[in-house]
């Protein structure tokens, strides 16, 4: 399917730069604490629950992260954690907040040369505050046309953004590194997904490719972005 693409969407956490790496640091300095408690395996089955209960509670991010961890500490206690593991639960999150960031191999390179042809967007989920420091830390801001930070990616999401900030989402793409909420649902939305795979996938985030349609892709960094692209348009 030949077709101009106008608009092209990056998602920005372990697509632009890392983010997954340092959830993983802490679950082990989580197993660690609680290690007198409850086994390894057995903990971080207890966390991921608590982080699917709690998602429409606290939305994506860090802070969810650090309250389901010392929800699952209770839990798995009987309510007798004690204080110094809850401190230092909170103090992981501080430290997970105030982590530099590292942009992943060919995100600025990518973003710069589909910017000189196409408007380029970010749409990312999670907590508003932490999500722009991410960004003016990247240093990639000034190269975005749109700037999005949404609580959750659906189609109707998708939709929304690429027909105010586009030509809709059959003119569009999304690239990133979760099938679920940057492919499945772009696609779903009638755009092109295309998946970039980072190596670390947070179980929540994992979902079937839609290998049936001709609007999916998938490459292997964002070094093959603006390439894929122009095949696109070309057919």
């Amino acid at each position: 399917m030949a077709g101009k693409l106008t608009t092209i969407g990056f998602d920005a956490d372990d697509t632009l730069w890392h983010n997954e790496r340092f959830f993983r640091i802490t679950q082990e300095r989580f197993a660690d604490l609680l290690d007198d408690f409850a086994d390894p395996d057995h903990l971080m089955e207890r966390l991921l629950e608590a982080e699917k209960r709690n998602i429409r509670h606290y939305g994506f991010g860090i802070k969810g992260f650090v309250l389901s961890m010392i929800e699952t500490a209770l839990d798995v206690t009987e309510n007798r954690a004690p204080g110094p593991v809850i401190r230092a639960l909170i103090d992981a999150g501080q430290d997970m907040l105030q982590h530099p960031i590292e942009l992943l191999p060919h995100a600025r390179e990518a973003v710069e040369a589909l910017a000189d042809s196409h408007r380029v967007i970010l749409i990312t989920k999670g907590d508003l505050i932490v999500q722009e420091r991410k960004l003016a830390q990247s240093g990639l801001g000034d190269l975005f046309d749109g700037i999005e930070i949404v609580s959750n990616k659906t189609p109707e999401v998708y939709a929304e953004i690429f027909t105010r900030l586009g030509d809709g989402p059959a003119s569009g793409l999304m690239a990133g590194n979760s099938m679920k909420s940057d492919v499945v649902p772009m696609v779903e939305a009638g755009g092109w997904g295309v998946y970039v795979p980072h190596g670390l996938v947070w179980e929540i985030e994992r979902a079937e490719a839609p290998e049936q349609s001709d609007r999916y892709q998938a490459i292997d960094d964002l070094g093959a972005l603006p390439a894929l692209v122009k095949r696109i348009e070309e057919g």
